[in-house]
């Protein structure tokens, strides 16, 4: 009868040990499968917001940065600029911005939350080539009506200085403003909304 309780026993042993090599393996395959629906390293920095310092940036400069794989400017507004916006509102299609893409701050004549930093996705809003930064009114090569902007070359289309498109022209709509925020004065976090989402 002892021969047969140790049986039992060295079974029992046996089966317990087998039960937890077999959770432990079974674990430690579930690790990378559960890891496998986490998204990438890559992933997660082709949508992560961007911090950019605007401290050196001077009025009526454009700095470039890329999110989420668009180039997206920061342009610093003089002035004169901020004042031009509210004028010529005549040549514009849709100056009050009612069938663009922006966050609801930036739907004013500026199309900022601070008229001195305009903040695009630096596209052409009809096949997405990047136009050319006109800042200067009256420029040669767009006339004397020119009131500065950007003018893409690949089929004409016109934007102002807050990315509102012009009437007449290919693209269908104003330029997209991206969600941002300002973690500072200088500091302008793409990728985040006042209320620090996406």
């Amino acid at each position: 009868m002892s021969d047969n309780s140790e049986d039992i026993n060295r079974r029992r042993f046996v089966t317990g040990s087998a039960a937890v090599v077999g959770a432990i393996g079974a674990a430690f395959a579930a690790i990378p499968f559960a890891a496998s629906f986490q998204p990438s390293a890559r992933a997660k920095a082709i949508g992560a917001p961007v911090e950019v310092d605007v401290a050196k940036l001077e009025p009526g400069q454009r700095v470039t940065v890329k999110w989420r794989g668009k180039p997206v400017w920061i342009l610093r507004r003089t002035s004169e600029q901020i004042e031009s916006l509210k004028s010529n509102t005549e040549v514009l299609s849709d100056p009050e911005s009612g069938k663009s893409v922006q966050p609801e701050y930036a739907i004013n004549s500026w199309r900022s939350s601070n008229p001195e930093y305009l903040v695009l996705v630096g596209l052409c809003t009809h096949l997405g080539c990047s136009p050319t930064f006109m800042p200067d009114p009256g420029a040669d090569e767009m006339g004397a009506d020119w009131p500065g902007g950007f003018f893409c070359p690949c089929h004409g289309s016109k934007f102002d200085l807050a990315g509102r498109v012009f009437a007449n022209v290919p693209a269908p709509k104003n330029m997209d403003v991206p969600p941002y925020r300002f973690a500072s004065e200088v500091r302008i976090v793409i990728g985040e909304d006042e209320g620090g989402e996406a």
